[in-house]
Order: C-alpha cells, then structure tokens, then sequence
C-alpha cells in the first residue's frame, strides 16, 4: 500500500511514517505500479533472501555474561553477492535493517554495480563498552556469520558507530575460520589490509559530484551557491569541505548538540579542527550560533541531509526552502514527504543516488583486493566521478522519459534492472 502525503493525525500514523520498512515498502510500490511489473516479479524483488538473527554471548570486563542480539539480511543476489554495511546501536530493528538491505539493492542498481543488497547490525551501545567488548561483540557476531559471508556472497561494510578497526576485525576472524587471508570479505578496511583509498571522501564526495551536476543543469555558478549541510559526520563533514572547496558557500552546519550560521560562508576544515579540539561545533567564533531546528529551513540553494534518517517528515516539509536537495543519508526524507517536496518544485536528488560514492568505491575496493593490484587516489576519484555522473544523467533521463520525479525514477531504473537479471538468470522459472 503506498503511503498517502497527507499530513499524519495520530500517533500511530507518525510511527507509520517513520517505519523504515513501511518507507522501503511505499518507494517499492509506487515504482513497481508505475513499471507495470507483473505480481510474482514483485513478490520475488519485494522479499528479502535472507533474513538471520544471531544471539551472541560475550563476557565483559566486569566478568559479566551478556547476550547480545545481531542481524544479517540479504535482500538480493540476483546481480552479485550482497553489499551493505554493519551497524552498532542500541536501537537496531530487524525492520531497520531489513529496510536498509532493500535500499543497498537498490542503490548498487542505480550506479550499475554488480552487487545484490545486505546489510546487517548489532543491538549494542558502543558508547558504554570497551574496545576490547566490541572486539568480542565483533568477532563473535562474525562467527556466527561465517556461512553467509565471503566475497562472493556477502561483502560487509562498516556503518553507523562501526568503522575500519572494526572491518579488520571481520576480516581476521572470517580469515582465521578459511585458514588463508581473505581481504575481500569486507570494505573499508584500512589501507594496509587492503582498503582503497579515496575509500573515507567517497560518499561526500559522490554528494559533490550529483550536486555539480544539478547545478549545471539549472545552469547555476558553484561560485553564487548557498549550501546548508545538516550532519557534520564522515559524510556531511566531508561533503561541505569538498563544497567549500569546489567555490560553493557553506552558510549553514547543522550538528545533533548545536548548528551555525554564517552569511558569508563557513570553512569546513576550521570548524572540523575545533571540533576536534572541543568536541562539539558550538562556540565556534567565526559563526553564530542558530537554533538546530530553524537552520533546516533555511533560504538555500543546496540543503544536504547528511544526519540520520526521518528528518524531512510531514511535519517540516514545506518549510524547506532549498532549491535542491542532496540526500546524504539513508533515508532522510520520508514517504510522505516526497509529495510535499514535489508540489513545491524541489529538485531531489535521492539517497539511492546521492550518497552511492561510498558503495561505489567499495566496489573498487573488492576489485583492487580480489586482483592483487591497487590504484593510486586520482584514479578511484576519477572512476567515481564517471559513475556518479553518469547514474545521475540515467535517474534525470528515465524521470523526464517517464514523466516523474526523481525518486520514484531512481527507484524505477533500479527495480527496472533488477527484474531484468532476474529474467535473464530465470531465477524464478
């Protein structure tokens, strides 16, 4: 059922709006009807693979025995092995992953990578445990795995509160289990386990290139662009200083304790530098302070939510005043926002595109691990732009052909090419 963008009335519709899978399910069916797909090629696109649910006992420090719960879902290997990242929180649902497997399918659809969707997590707070308890947590989450993983079945990647220590770790204990190094089981490992470089910009700098390329299709100068970038995280953080420096104004960060203003532009590498130094982006002197939630609003030409997901809902849509919108995130805008944003004439260039720098460039790392042979940063940069750029004028092209806006094109190309393996592997003759 595809969610109506009517504004919700109660409790319960707002859960409903800001389920993920829900979400997933809306995006799913406005394209698939849109499409015309017949009903078994949805039932077989619409179902997950896989879904595991693992119970992992781990001793903390304190001499205590605990049970934590984790999760891998393989939404499709009709196109390759599964690809998609492992989160650690304590708010981890098997619908939330679920959901994020769906979109990874999609996503790797959209930039034509040969990758299926995963995605996995585990219900911790990395905040209260130890290094030596997330290694534990991590290595026994990874054992309990190691049948469905490998680098022709399911390619782990790091995600939320989960990082490139963390992927050495997955790599060492499914390497310990095949008695041979296997640096191709997981992305965004460091580089002298076989990461890739240009592996820790991709997903900003992917934002970068989708920008530039809407920019020139309105035919507006980077050098006269106002951006506002809500996130100041690996990718927010990443794709304002890569803004800044293609000549574009960040007038506007937006973090979880406090956000900043500054008419005339704020340089992300100096406030990335008092961040690190404080901790926090509040009291920054060369901007002033502004209320988090009022930043949101304001008049840009370039909004990228680059935080969590749900932060463009119902409620706020049509107070957003950007001309363009750049989804570095998952899932930032919900369902029924998408209409809200269409009325008003936004030009959204959705997650399933713009913040594919990441899992594009984990590609070339599988690749560049799996050949032996790694490239230098010019050339995983200059592959990256080719794709990016490329996928955005595909998502641009189908909208126009088909008359719609670019969501439900990004999700109609990438459902379109899906079905399409599948047809031909007949994968459900």
């Amino acid at each position: 059922m595809i969610l109506e963008a009517t504004k919700p009335d109660s409790d319960a519709a707002l859960d409903r709006e800001f389920n993920p899978w829900l979400a997933a399910e809306a995006r799913f069916n406005e394209a698939a009807t849109l499409l015309g797909l017949d009903d078994g090629l949805q039932k077989v696109l619409r179902s997950p693979a896989l879904e595991m649910t693992v119970h992992i006992p781990v001793q903390l420090d304190d001499g205590r025995l605990e049970v934590f719960t984790g999760y891998r879902v393989q939404h499709s290997l009709a196109r390759g092995p599964a690809k998609g990242g492992i989160r650690f929180a304590p708010d981890v649902t098997l619908d939330e992953v679920k959901a994020l497997a769906s979109w990874m399918t999609w996503k790797c659809a959209v930039v034509n990578i040969p990758f299926g969707g995963g995605k996995g997590g585990v219900i911790c707070d990395p905040a209260i445990l130890s290094q030596n308890e997330l290694e534990r947590i991590t290595r026994r989450y990874t054992a309990e795995l190691i049948d469905i993983i490998g680098p022709e079945r399911d390619v782990p990647a790091p995600d939320m509160n989960t990082n490139e220590q963390t992927m050495a770790w997955i790599m060492d204990t499914y390497s310990m289990h095949k008695r041979t190094t296997v640096t191709a089981v997981v992305t965004g490992k460091p580089l002298n386990l076989g990461g890739s470089r240009g592996r820790v910009e991709a997903t900003g700098r992917g934002c970068l290139f989708v920008t530039l390329q809407a920019l020139r299709k309105f035919h507006m100068d980077p050098a006269q662009t106002k951006v506002v970038v809500q996130g100041f995280g690996n990718v927010g953080g990443k794709a304002a200083k890569l803004m800044h420096k293609a000549g574009m104004k960040v007038i506007s960060i937006i973090e979880w304790d406090g956000a900043l203003y500054n008419s005339n532009g704020i340089d992300p590498e100096a406030l990335m530098k008092y961040k690190q130094a404080t901790g926090t982006v509040v009291g920054y002197p060369e901007a002033e302070a502004i209320d988090k939630h009022q930043a949101m609003f304001l008049e840009c030409d370039v909004l990228v939510p680059a935080a969590k997901e749900n932060v463009i809902h119902s409620g706020n849509a049509s107070k957003i005043q950007a001309k363009i919108l750049c989804e570095g995130a998952n899932g930032p805008t919900t369902a029924v926002a998408d209409k809200i944003l269409e009325e008003k004439g936004i030009f959204v260039i959705p997650d399933i595109l713009a913040n594919a720098g990441g899992v594009t460039v984990s590609y070339f790392e599988w690749v560049q691990d799996r050949q032996g042979f790694f490239w230098n940063e010019q050339l995983v940069n200059g592959r990256l732009e080719e794709i990016m750029v490329n996928s955005f004028k595909d998502v641009v092209d189908y909208g126009e052909r088909h008359k719609v806006h670019n969501r439900a094109a990004a999700y109609m190309l990438a459902l379109d090419r899906v079905a399409f393996a599948i047809k031909l592997r007949g994968i459900y003759a």
